[in-house]
Protein backbone atom coordinates (compact mmCIF):
# COMPACT_ATOMS: atom_id res chain seq x y z
CA UNK A 1 0.00 0.00 0.00
CA UNK A 2 1.24 3.52 -1.01
CA UNK A 3 1.16 6.47 0.78
CA UNK A 4 -0.70 9.25 -1.52
CA UNK A 5 1.77 12.53 -2.24
CA UNK A 6 -1.35 14.72 -1.95
CA UNK A 7 -4.13 13.70 1.03
CA UNK A 8 -1.88 11.18 2.77
CA UNK A 9 -5.36 8.66 2.09
CA UNK A 10 -4.54 4.96 1.17
CA UNK A 11 -5.15 4.49 -2.39
CA UNK A 12 -4.59 1.35 -4.42
CA UNK A 13 -1.08 0.78 -5.41
CA UNK A 14 -1.58 -0.08 -9.44
CA UNK A 15 -4.49 2.58 -9.90
CA UNK A 16 -4.62 2.85 -13.75
CA UNK A 17 -3.51 6.47 -14.97
CA UNK A 18 -2.15 7.35 -11.31
CA UNK A 19 1.34 8.14 -10.62
CA UNK A 20 2.84 6.01 -8.03
CA UNK A 21 4.46 7.81 -4.68
CA UNK A 22 3.66 11.05 -4.95
CA UNK A 23 4.77 11.39 -8.80
CA UNK A 24 1.85 13.26 -9.46
CA UNK A 25 2.37 16.31 -7.44
CA UNK A 26 6.09 16.51 -8.76
CA UNK A 27 4.60 16.36 -12.20
CA UNK A 28 2.68 18.91 -11.26
CA UNK A 29 5.02 21.22 -10.38
CA UNK A 30 7.51 20.65 -12.52
CA UNK A 31 5.83 20.28 -16.10
CA UNK A 32 8.75 17.69 -16.86
CA UNK A 33 6.71 14.24 -18.76
CA UNK A 34 8.31 11.06 -20.73
CA UNK A 35 5.98 11.11 -23.27
CA UNK A 36 6.19 13.14 -26.51
CA UNK A 37 3.20 15.62 -25.47
CA UNK A 38 1.20 16.00 -22.95
CA UNK A 39 0.39 13.42 -19.87
CA UNK A 40 -0.54 10.89 -22.71
CA UNK A 41 1.99 11.56 -24.94
CA UNK A 42 -0.67 13.01 -27.15
CA UNK A 43 1.11 17.15 -27.00
CA UNK A 44 -1.29 18.12 -24.83
CA UNK A 45 -0.33 21.11 -22.24
CA UNK A 46 2.67 20.89 -20.24
CA UNK A 47 4.58 18.69 -23.06
CA UNK A 48 8.30 19.40 -24.05
CA UNK A 49 7.08 19.85 -27.76
CA UNK A 50 3.24 21.58 -27.46
CA UNK A 51 3.09 25.06 -26.85
CA UNK A 52 2.96 26.87 -23.17
CA UNK A 53 -0.24 27.21 -21.00
CA UNK A 54 -0.45 30.93 -22.71
CA UNK A 55 -0.28 29.48 -25.91
CA UNK A 56 3.03 30.91 -26.72
CA UNK A 57 5.83 28.36 -28.12
CA UNK A 58 7.94 26.46 -25.37
CA UNK A 59 11.08 27.54 -23.15
CA UNK A 60 13.32 25.14 -25.23
CA UNK A 61 11.90 26.32 -28.90
CA UNK A 62 12.36 30.45 -27.10
CA UNK A 63 16.16 29.16 -26.18
CA UNK A 64 16.83 27.95 -29.75
CA UNK A 65 15.48 30.91 -31.13
CA UNK A 66 17.29 33.38 -29.13
CA UNK A 67 20.61 31.55 -30.16
CA UNK A 68 20.23 31.44 -33.88
CA UNK A 69 19.05 35.21 -33.28
CA UNK A 70 22.55 36.04 -31.41
CA UNK A 71 24.46 34.78 -34.01
CA UNK A 72 23.08 36.50 -36.67
CA UNK A 73 23.39 39.61 -34.61
CA UNK A 74 26.88 39.05 -33.80
CA UNK A 75 28.51 40.39 -37.30
CA UNK A 76 26.44 43.46 -36.63
CA UNK A 77 27.41 44.32 -33.29
CA UNK A 78 31.31 42.97 -34.54
CA UNK A 79 30.47 45.96 -37.64
CA UNK A 80 29.08 48.51 -35.31
CA UNK A 81 31.99 48.63 -32.61
CA UNK A 82 34.47 48.55 -36.12
CA UNK A 83 32.36 51.69 -36.89
CA UNK A 84 32.76 53.49 -33.23
CA UNK A 85 36.44 52.50 -33.37
CA UNK A 86 37.11 54.25 -36.64
CA UNK A 87 35.08 57.52 -35.19
CA UNK A 88 36.49 57.67 -31.90
CA UNK A 89 40.22 57.20 -33.50
CA UNK A 90 39.56 59.67 -36.17
CA UNK A 91 37.94 62.52 -34.14
CA UNK A 92 38.20 61.65 -30.10
CA UNK A 93 41.37 59.84 -28.67
CA UNK A 94 44.43 57.35 -30.34
CA UNK A 95 46.95 55.56 -29.17
CA UNK A 96 50.33 56.11 -29.80
CA UNK A 97 53.72 54.01 -28.81
CA UNK A 98 56.85 55.53 -27.45
CA UNK A 99 60.08 54.67 -30.24
CA UNK A 100 62.86 56.37 -28.59
CA UNK A 101 64.47 57.58 -25.50
CA UNK A 102 63.80 61.70 -26.46
CA UNK A 103 60.98 62.54 -23.85
CA UNK A 104 62.48 60.46 -21.01
CA UNK A 105 61.82 60.46 -18.03
CA UNK A 106 58.54 61.56 -18.66
CA UNK A 107 58.04 58.98 -21.17
CA UNK A 108 60.18 55.71 -21.65
CA UNK A 109 60.14 53.55 -24.28
CA UNK A 110 57.20 51.31 -24.94
CA UNK A 111 54.81 53.35 -23.35
CA UNK A 112 51.43 53.42 -24.32
CA UNK A 113 50.24 57.38 -24.45
CA UNK A 114 46.68 58.33 -25.61
CA UNK A 115 46.05 61.65 -27.56
CA UNK A 116 43.49 63.62 -27.84
CA UNK A 117 42.17 64.98 -31.55
CA UNK A 118 39.24 65.91 -30.47
CA UNK A 119 39.79 69.99 -29.26
CA UNK A 120 42.01 70.91 -32.56
CA UNK A 121 38.40 69.95 -34.82
CA UNK A 122 37.12 72.93 -32.72
CA UNK A 123 40.05 75.73 -33.38
CA UNK A 124 41.93 75.00 -30.32
CA UNK A 125 45.73 75.08 -31.15
CA UNK A 126 48.54 73.57 -28.71
CA UNK A 127 49.69 75.59 -26.09
CA UNK A 128 53.00 76.11 -24.12
CA UNK A 129 54.02 72.98 -21.88
CA UNK A 130 52.05 70.75 -23.30
CA UNK A 131 53.23 66.82 -25.22
CA UNK A 132 51.74 66.67 -28.23
CA UNK A 133 52.49 64.14 -31.52
CA UNK A 134 52.69 65.80 -34.45
CA UNK A 135 53.46 64.34 -38.41
CA UNK A 136 57.00 65.10 -39.64
CA UNK A 137 57.19 68.45 -41.02
CA UNK A 138 59.89 66.70 -43.57
CA UNK A 139 63.35 65.83 -43.02
CA UNK A 140 62.78 65.12 -39.45
CA UNK A 141 63.02 61.37 -39.86
CA UNK A 142 65.02 60.77 -42.89
CA UNK A 143 66.61 57.45 -42.52
CA UNK A 144 64.92 56.56 -39.90
CA UNK A 145 63.70 52.46 -40.74
CA UNK A 146 59.77 51.76 -41.58
CA UNK A 147 59.02 49.06 -38.99
CA UNK A 148 57.25 46.11 -40.82
CA UNK A 149 53.99 44.81 -38.62
CA UNK A 150 52.45 42.03 -38.76
CA UNK A 151 48.66 41.29 -39.55
CA UNK A 152 47.68 41.55 -35.79
CA UNK A 153 49.65 45.20 -35.78
CA UNK A 154 48.16 46.98 -38.78
CA UNK A 155 44.15 45.63 -38.12
CA UNK A 156 45.28 47.44 -34.08
CA UNK A 157 46.66 50.15 -36.11
CA UNK A 158 43.47 50.16 -38.51
CA UNK A 159 41.08 50.60 -35.34
CA UNK A 160 43.62 53.15 -33.68
CA UNK A 161 45.16 50.70 -30.69
CA UNK A 162 48.03 51.16 -32.15
CA UNK A 163 50.04 53.89 -34.50
CA UNK A 164 50.11 53.31 -38.13
CA UNK A 165 53.98 52.13 -39.36
CA UNK A 166 53.21 54.00 -42.50
CA UNK A 167 52.76 57.58 -40.68
CA UNK A 168 55.90 59.41 -39.26
CA UNK A 169 55.10 60.90 -36.07
CA UNK A 170 56.76 62.59 -33.30
CA UNK A 171 55.99 63.40 -29.76
CA UNK A 172 57.83 66.82 -28.34
CA UNK A 173 57.12 69.26 -26.07
CA UNK A 174 55.70 72.73 -26.84
CA UNK A 175 58.27 75.35 -25.77
CA UNK A 176 56.91 78.52 -27.95
CA UNK A 177 53.91 79.15 -29.57
CA UNK A 178 53.16 81.68 -32.56
CA UNK A 179 54.13 85.30 -31.34
CA UNK A 180 56.88 84.07 -28.91
CA UNK A 181 60.78 84.94 -28.69
CA UNK A 182 62.93 81.54 -27.74
CA UNK A 183 66.30 81.49 -26.99
CA UNK A 184 68.83 79.58 -24.88
CA UNK A 185 72.26 80.59 -24.21
CA UNK A 186 75.16 77.75 -23.33
CA UNK A 187 75.33 77.75 -19.98
CA UNK A 188 71.74 79.29 -18.96
CA UNK A 189 68.09 78.27 -19.33
CA UNK A 190 65.85 78.25 -21.84
CA UNK A 191 63.94 82.01 -22.11
CA UNK A 192 60.28 82.32 -23.42
CA UNK A 193 59.49 86.11 -24.22
CA UNK A 194 62.34 86.88 -21.75
CA UNK A 195 61.21 84.44 -18.97
CA UNK A 196 63.63 82.05 -17.85
CA UNK A 197 61.58 78.23 -17.61
CA UNK A 198 62.86 76.30 -14.59
CA UNK A 199 62.66 73.02 -16.14
CA UNK A 200 63.55 70.77 -13.64
CA UNK A 201 60.37 69.14 -13.26
CA UNK A 202 60.31 67.73 -16.69
CA UNK A 203 63.89 67.62 -18.17
CA UNK A 204 66.05 64.08 -18.31
CA UNK A 205 68.36 63.86 -14.23
CA UNK A 206 71.53 65.26 -14.99
CA UNK A 207 70.42 67.22 -18.55
CA UNK A 208 71.26 71.35 -19.41
CA UNK A 209 68.77 73.41 -21.15
CA UNK A 210 70.47 73.39 -23.99
CA UNK A 211 74.06 73.31 -23.57
CA UNK A 212 74.52 70.70 -26.88
CA UNK A 213 72.89 73.01 -28.81
CA UNK A 214 72.39 76.99 -28.05
CA UNK A 215 70.22 78.74 -30.23
CA UNK A 216 68.10 81.74 -30.59
CA UNK A 217 66.56 84.26 -30.24
CA UNK A 218 63.89 82.53 -32.18
CA UNK A 219 60.75 84.32 -33.38
CA UNK A 220 58.24 82.00 -33.35
CA UNK A 221 55.63 82.60 -36.51
CA UNK A 222 52.08 82.66 -36.43
CA UNK A 223 50.83 79.25 -36.61
CA UNK A 224 53.70 77.22 -35.72
CA UNK A 225 55.54 76.31 -32.56
CA UNK A 226 58.85 75.39 -31.24
CA UNK A 227 59.13 72.00 -29.43
CA UNK A 228 62.45 70.12 -27.70
CA UNK A 229 62.06 67.00 -26.03
CA UNK A 230 62.48 66.29 -22.25
CA UNK A 231 66.10 64.12 -22.72
CA UNK A 232 67.91 67.43 -24.11
CA UNK A 233 70.94 65.86 -25.06
CA UNK A 234 68.96 62.73 -26.75
CA UNK A 235 66.67 64.31 -28.78
CA UNK A 236 66.67 66.02 -32.38
CA UNK A 237 64.42 68.57 -31.94
CA UNK A 238 63.48 72.21 -33.31
CA UNK A 239 67.34 73.02 -32.10
CA UNK A 240 68.35 70.75 -34.90
CA UNK A 241 66.34 71.35 -37.93
CA UNK A 242 66.83 74.86 -38.37
CA UNK A 243 68.22 74.82 -41.40
CA UNK A 244 64.78 72.71 -42.40
CA UNK A 245 61.74 74.69 -44.20
CA UNK A 246 60.01 76.31 -41.09
CA UNK A 247 63.52 76.94 -39.14
CA UNK A 248 62.75 73.84 -36.78
CA UNK A 249 59.60 75.13 -36.12
CA UNK A 250 56.03 73.09 -36.83
CA UNK A 251 52.91 73.53 -38.80
CA UNK A 252 49.77 73.66 -35.89
CA UNK A 253 48.33 71.81 -39.03
CA UNK A 254 50.74 69.13 -38.58
CA UNK A 255 49.70 68.53 -35.18
CA UNK A 256 47.97 65.17 -34.54
CA UNK A 257 47.11 66.17 -30.83
CA UNK A 258 48.06 66.63 -26.85
CA UNK A 259 49.13 63.39 -24.85
CA UNK A 260 47.27 63.67 -22.06
CA UNK A 261 47.77 60.47 -20.27
CA UNK A 262 50.11 57.21 -19.98
CA UNK A 263 47.84 54.05 -20.01
CA UNK A 264 50.10 50.88 -20.66
CA UNK A 265 52.06 49.69 -19.19
CA UNK A 266 49.85 50.25 -16.19
CA UNK A 267 52.62 50.65 -13.35
CA UNK A 268 53.11 53.81 -15.01
CA UNK A 269 49.60 55.23 -15.28
CA UNK A 270 49.77 59.06 -14.80
CA UNK A 271 48.49 62.39 -16.07
CA UNK A 272 50.74 64.35 -18.78
CA UNK A 273 49.78 68.10 -17.44
CA UNK A 274 51.20 71.35 -18.35
CA UNK A 275 54.47 72.25 -15.57
CA UNK A 276 54.08 75.29 -13.48
CA UNK A 277 56.91 76.96 -14.99
CA UNK A 278 54.67 77.85 -17.91
CA UNK A 279 52.04 79.67 -16.02
CA UNK A 280 54.29 82.06 -14.05
CA UNK A 281 53.60 85.86 -14.13
CA UNK A 282 54.86 87.69 -17.95
CA UNK A 283 55.21 85.20 -20.07
CA UNK A 284 52.44 86.03 -22.61
CA UNK A 285 53.59 89.87 -21.59
CA UNK A 286 54.86 89.53 -25.41
CA UNK A 287 52.35 88.12 -26.79
CA UNK A 288 49.50 90.49 -24.96
CA UNK A 289 51.31 93.37 -26.18
CA UNK A 290 50.09 93.60 -29.57
CA UNK A 291 46.32 93.18 -28.88
CA UNK A 292 46.51 95.67 -26.15
CA UNK A 293 48.14 98.03 -28.68
CA UNK A 294 46.37 97.86 -31.24
CA UNK A 295 43.17 97.97 -28.77
CA UNK A 296 44.41 101.82 -27.85
CA UNK A 297 45.30 102.92 -31.01
CA UNK A 298 41.94 101.82 -32.19
CA UNK A 299 39.76 103.57 -29.21
CA UNK A 300 42.34 106.76 -29.66
CA UNK A 301 40.82 108.50 -32.64
CA UNK A 302 37.53 107.75 -31.68
CA UNK A 303 38.18 109.62 -27.87
CA UNK A 304 39.51 112.53 -29.61
CA UNK A 305 36.76 113.06 -31.81
CA UNK A 306 34.06 112.70 -29.52
CA UNK A 307 35.78 115.27 -27.46
CA UNK A 308 36.10 117.75 -30.60
CA UNK A 309 32.27 117.20 -30.60
CA UNK A 310 31.90 118.41 -27.29
CA UNK A 311 34.11 121.29 -27.49
CA UNK A 312 32.06 122.48 -30.88
CA UNK A 313 28.95 121.79 -28.58
CA UNK A 314 29.97 124.03 -26.14
CA UNK A 315 31.16 127.08 -28.24
CA UNK A 316 28.16 127.01 -29.92
CA UNK A 317 26.43 127.51 -27.16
Amino acid sequence: MAVGARSGHDEPEDRPGSPVGGAENEDSDAGVHSGPGGRDGSGGPGGSDGPDRDGGPNRGDRAARNQRSFWKELPILIGIALVLALLIKTFLVQAFSIPSESMQNTLLVGDRVLVDKLTPWFGSEPERGEVVVFHDPGGWLEGEPTPNPNVAQKFLSFIGLMPSANEKDLIKRVIAVGGDTVECKKGGPVMVNGKALSEKSYIYPGNTPCDDQPFGPINVPKGRIWVMGDHRQDSLDSRYHQNLKGGGTVSVDQVVGRAFTVVWPVTRWSWLGVPGTFDQPGINAAAALGPGALGFAGALPIVLRRRRKVSRRRTAG
